[in-house]
């Protein structure tokens, strides 16, 4: 069975009591699990696939929190390496009143800006797939251990996707946030993007032209998330979109990270997926991702808000009845 790899950051998000007002107001938090590669191994997992993490941890108790919740999830954290250079990363959280967040990172450095390129190995096979995301190709070694592990899992016969997941507090400028996503974009097959940063991204205003412009390097297919309203599947092939579902959003947190780990989940299950994907399979995958997301932002937290596969086919049929 091929296995999904995320690689990149783990972290304590630290959840607000109270919603709808600003960071500094905030009074008390929960301890939640998260980091963006993170909650994408574990949707896989709680979902029944085969998930594994790569990544570095500080050698505290917060590593020791991911670790177990992790693990507890189904995700093999065998390649999750510990540190005392660095702490494990935190980030705390302020909630809109609409669900929306705001977040204050905390890593200068974190353990998981450490990870190196000498520190990967060799864990990918063919048929695996590689997810990652922008946050940790920032200037330090894990940009670089980024780049050996892709090198190693297209070598093998992997897939690698790309979610940019832009989180500008956490560089310099916002430009040098844009350069580093251009740099690996070329390096992903399949790339997954959302309306609020596709126009960031490719400095192009209008939607579709943006949206052609990702087509670069090896890109093969398009994930057009638009939160709401649904979401796009864009091959060189074919297009197909599905609309949003109406849910009572509690928290947006890690909504798109059980988009991406939902679609990944049904695509890892599947020999060879970028050279016989069809339209309808796309169009069906695409459903069970929106729903799996939809799901999540009803809960607060990231992993701990992941559905099941039967919450999701049940939400799926009780949009088919609607119908």
């Amino acid at each position: 069975m091929a296995t999904v790899f995320t690689i990149g950051e783990a972290l304590i998000d630290w959840v607000p009591a109270q919603r709808g007002v600003e960071l500094k107001q905030v009074e008390s938090f929960t301890k939640a699990a998260g980091g963006a590669p993170a909650n994408v191994a574990c949707a896989v997992a709680v979902l029944g696939g085969s998930s594994a993490f790569i990544g570095k941890l500080g050698e505290d108790a917060f590593g020791d929190f991911l670790v177990e919740t992790m693990s507890a999830a189904g995700v093999d954290t065998s390649r999750v390496l510990r540190t005392k250079e660095a702490n494990t990363a935190m980030a705390f959280v302020s909630l809109r009143a609409d669900g929306n967040r705001d977040f204050s990172f905390y890593r200068n450095p974190s353990a998981d800006m450490l990870l190196r390129a000498d520190e990967i190995g060799s864990p990918f096979k063919s048929g695996d797939v590689l997810h990652f995301c922008s946050v940790d190709l920032i200037d330090a070694p894990v940009k670089e251990a980024h780049r050996e592990a892709i090198r190693k899992c297209r070598e093998a016969g992997g897939i690698v996707s790309f979610d940019p997941n832009v989180r500008l507090p956490l560089w310099p400028d916002p430009e040098s946030c844009r350069r580093a996503i251009l740099e690996f974009l070329p390096l992903a097959h399949l790339v997954k993007i959302s309306d609020e940063e596709l126009a960031f991204i490719t400095g192009i205003q209008d939607e579709e032209e943006a949206l052609q412009a990702l087509f670069t390097g090896d890109v093969r297919h398009i994930i057009y998330t638009r939160g709401p309203a649904g979401a796009v599947w864009l091959s060189r092939e074919f297009r197909t979109e599905v609309t949003g579902h109406s849910v009572q959003t509690v928290d947006t947190t890690g909504a798109g990270d059980a988009f991406i780990g939902a679609l990944l989940y049904g695509l890892h299950r599947q020999p060879n997926f970028l050279e016989g994907i069809t339209e309808h399979f796309a169009a069906t995958l695409l459903a069970f991702a929106n729903a799996a997301a939809a799901i999540t932002t009803t809960r607060p937290g990231a992993i701990a808000a992941l559905p099941s596969p039967e919450e999701i086919e049940q939400l799926l049929a009780q949009n088919t009845k609607a119908l």
